[in-house]
């Protein structure tokens, strides 16, 4: 009997340091424990870490140090089950959860898997990421699809999963007004998530007028294009845009950026509540007095947690987020380098890179840079405004 990776690619997209990649064959991973898979990947995301890592070759404390391939947004198909797996079968498309826990630490027993210290994530040194042929994965962390959920959707699993976990840690409720600042991809999801929890008010700032146009027409029902003035001009200027009276019940970053994190502390009301979901500098000034004399209450998030895959891809599969029309296009494995330039340039949503086994018809997607854009995105992040991805 032939084996289901005989004449399959394992093609790899490596980042070697800043702005330094390559493409290299590398062995098909095996299962090594009996509850493992072994999963095709069909199609890839690329995430603003991603990005990060190609062009600053880290993020924080985490330093590329040799090679690592890339990539963390993936769905695939399951080729080969392990011994003890009895939930997946050789044929199912799943979405990958792309870290994984020790299981054993107080973090995780506490159900913050999320937060152990042991977590193997991939593309997160000195890990590798799933932009490759094949990925084995504990069959824990692996979602199999509704039959109405796409392998591109699944792709897009990873991202409203941060958003899920965002959300949650907002606490939104019914009839609640929620203020996402950034409409990159997860400041979006995170407007859809809130509003599928019942939020009746939902705003989505940027300062990117096209991003916040299409906000509009996929869950925000209110925008504002932030406006280079002081942070409590800027909240003034929202509140009353929006008509949120004594301000927002919730108010979410997805950005990182300094001016908006300052923003949204004179947004939010007395007793509010705001969450920092986007990452940026490790150090900024902040409102603390805003913070205190509000009594807000504020929380961090971090990547997701127990459910949070699950409850993501029940969105989907019930029509609640339509991660389809975040999709800008579809380009083939050997064409990555070029869509992530496509990214930096910052006029797309999603893109999604074909695995090197998955055929694709036709191109999907004009990956041709335009330069101007790329510096105009760059100093946009330098300043600190660049929306999250």
């Amino acid at each position: 009997m032939a084996s289901p990776t005989e004449g399959k690619s394992n093609l790899s997209f490596i980042l070697n340091k800043p702005h330094d990649v390559c493409f290299a064959e590398r062995p098909i991973p095996a299962i090594k424990f009996p509850h493992d898979v072994l999963v095709a990947v069909n199609y890839t995301g690329i995430c603003g870490s991603d990005v990060h890592y190609y062009d600053h070759g880290a993020i924080g404390h985490f330093v590329v140090k040799d090679p690592m391939v890339l990539g963390h947004e993936s769905a695939g198909t399951v080729i080969a089950v392990g011994s003890a797996v009895t939930t997946l079968a050789v044929g199912d498309r799943i979405a990958l959860e792309p870290g994984y826990p020790c299981r054993r630490c107080n973090d995780c027993l506490g159900g913050q898997y999320n937060l152990c210290h042991e977590m193997v994530f991939a593309a997160t040194p000195p890990y590798d990421g799933t932009l490759a042929g094949f990925w084995v994965a504990p069959h824990d962390f692996c979602y199999k699809l509704p039959s109405n959920v796409s392998l591109q959707e699944g792709a897009l699993i990873e991202p409203l999963a941060v958003a899920v976990h965002i959300t949650k840690q907002a606490r939104v409720q019914p009839g609640q007004s929620v203020v996402v600042m950034g409409a990159g991809p997860v400041g979006l999801l995170c407007a859809a998530v809130a509003k599928s929890f019942g939020a009746t008010k939902v705003v989505q700032v940027d300062i990117v007028q096209s991003k916040l146009d299409f906000a509009r027409g996929f869950a925000a029902t209110h925008t504002y294009l932030s406006q280079r003035v002081s942070a409590q001009e800027n909240a003034a200027a929202l509140i009353a845009a929006a008509d949120l009276g004594a301000g927002a019940d919730v108010v979410i970053d997805a950005s990182g950026a300094e001016p908006s994190i300052q923003t949204s502390l004179h947004v939010v009301r007395m007793g509010g509540t705001y969450v920092q979901g986007g990452m940026g500098k490790s150090d900024i000034t902040f409102p603390i007095m805003a913070l205190c004399l509000k009594e807000v209450t504020a929380r961090g998030s971090f990547r997701y947690g127990s459910g949070d895959y699950r409850l993501a891809i029940e969105l989907v599969a019930a029509g609640r987020v339509d991660v389809k029309k975040l999709i800008s296009g579809t380009v083939a494995f050997t064409d990555a380098e070029d869509a992530f330039k496509k990214v930096k340039e910052g006029q797309v949503i999603k893109i999604l890179i074909a695995g090197p086994n998955e055929k694709l018809e036709s191109a999907a997607l004009d990956t041709t840079v335009d330069a101007a854009k790329v510096k105009e995105a760059e100093a946009a992040e330098e300043e600190g405004g660049a929306a999250c991805c």
